[in-house]
């Protein structure tokens, strides 16, 4: 890489400390002309990731008081030579030092250019890259293990025994076709068949991970539904555990959709309370209404709310409709004002559906729901060590592509059709598992996406 670049790598806003990061040819330059140490000192490689302590100077003014890591290529993050800036923590601090620090000739970095130049200087792979965001989106420890182990390589481990074996069955029908006289004669089919047999269960084995992934990196999308005033925004703050939702007892006072995550026991819940569903003529309100229809078609989980106090109307039955056939659990709420509904009713409209009744105001109910959440969306004991865990959309979709690839050539062999087309598919189905670590076919558009989901600074 040519140039120079620059970022603030914390968050902007007051904090202990503030961080502004450098890296590239002219990272190290740059910070010297920047830098002013209390005793007179000139950097060099002795310094490689040693604190020093200073100022930094534009021209004859103190931007601010700090402590500076200058680390030197190969050993970076980059691999490139980078600079590291620890500013007191306050947004002019850490802005003062930036523009500094362009002004003196270095850019402004794009979003993950500083994963990315590890990724092409051959620091990280892509899968390892990939890690890195997740990491950072983590929102349970289970998915920060997880992420952790693919950034240490697992997945890469996993990807490159996957290649190996499939180069071994490529390099032995290549030998097949070039080296007997019919392409036939001096091929195992028995063996190959075993070879392929056994790579097809070993990317099977991966793709079944996928559902515990997509929960462990984003969470079970999970949708309030019900009428208005029957208590959804009050069972959104009981289990974020803080006034989040305004509730009254004016029905429609949710008028659109409020998200928060939460965690249950190792289960990252996207929670979203929507507007109750009923037939208004309020346009704000309406809005809000068809919001929640169509993000209940989405959602993972329904949790929908009904009044056992009050006989089930039409809107209810609107609610039923929009449940059946999805996993939902339904909430008989107030049973502290008596029940004018029967659970078995639901159970012979909703077939095997949890039912809970609670209590808002008392809390009843509330520890029960959570226990159902969990049980529907249990994940075993997912480890660092117990193997790599599908969580990306991207790896899924190679992996499916190079598991079509290997079962066209299993089909192909077992049809005895002629070996160049069995080498085609093997070939492919090697490629495409490469493209999962950016060994083949990395494209600039694809890189920019990947790393354009990244925060600046990183």
């Amino acid at each position: 890489m040519e140039h120079t670049i620059a970022a603030i790598s914390t968050s902007i806003g007051e904090a202990g400390i503030g961080i502004v990061r450098m890296t590239g040819r002219d990272a190290i330059a740059i910070g010297e002309q920047a830098f002013h140490p209390i005793r007179e000192h000139r950097v060099g490689e002795k310094d490689h990731r040693v604190l020093l302590y200073g100022h930094i100077l534009d021209e004859d003014q103190v931007i601010d008081e700090v402590l500076i890591a200058f680390m030197f290529a190969p050993h970076t993050y980059t691999r490139e030579d980078m600079v590291e800036i620890y500013t007191h923590g306050s947004t002019v601090s850490v802005k003062k030092v930036l523009e500094l620090l362009l002004k003196l000739g270095a850019q402004v970095a794009e979003r993950g250019e500083f994963t990315k130049r590890a990724f092409l200087n051959g620091r990280l792979d892509l899968s390892q890259a990939e890690a890195v965001i997740d990491l950072i989106q983590a929102k349970t420890e289970r998915s920060y293990n997880q992420s952790l182990y693919q950034l240490n390589g697992g997945l890469k481990h996993e990807v490159q025994v996957l290649r190996d074996g499939l180069m071994r069955q490529l390099a032995y029908v290549e030998v097949a076709i070039n080296f007997s006289e019919d392409g036939q004669e001096e091929l195992s089919t028995e063996k190959l068949q075993e070879g392929l047999r056994g790579l097809i269960g070993q990317i099977q084995s991966l793709l079944d991970t996928t559902n515990k992934g997509k929960i462990l990196r984003d969470g079970v999308n999970t949708i309030i539904i019900g009428k208005p005033n029957v208590g959804k925004s009050s069972l959104l703050n009981l289990l974020l555990r803080e006034e989040r939702a305004i509730v009254t007892d004016v029905p429609g006072t949710t008028r659109d959709v409020i998200e928060e995550f939460i965690n249950i026991r190792e289960v990252a819940i996207r929670l979203v309370d929507t507007a109750g569903i009923r037939d208004t003529q309020d346009q704000v309100e309406k809005i809000g209404v068809e919001r929640s229809v169509e993000l209940s078609k989405k959602a993972d989980l329904i949790v929908a709310v009904f009044d056992i106090s009050k006989p089930l109307d039409e809107e209810d039955q609107q609610i039923i409709e929009l449940i059946k056939g999805k996993k939902a659990i339904v909430l008989l709420n107030k049973i502290d004002l008596g029940s004018a509904i029967v659970p078995e009713e639901f159970s012979k409209l909703l077939g095997d559906v949890k039912i809970i009744e609670t209590s808002m105001n008392h809390e009843i109910g509330i520890h029960e729901l959570e226990e159902a959440i969990v049980e529907l969306f249990y994940l075993g004991d997912i480890h660092s060590d117990a193997g790599i865990v599908i969580s990306n959309a991207r790896h899924e979709d190679l992996l499916n592509k190079s598991l079509s690839a290997l079962e066209s050539a299993y089909g192909d062999l077992i049809a005895q059709v002629p070996l160049d087309c069995l080498e085609v598919d093997l070939r492919d189905a090697w490629t495409k598992l490469g493209e999962i670590t950016g060994e083949t076919a990395t494209t600039e558009d694809l890189l920019d996406k990947i790393f354009g989901e990244f925060c600046i600074g990183k």
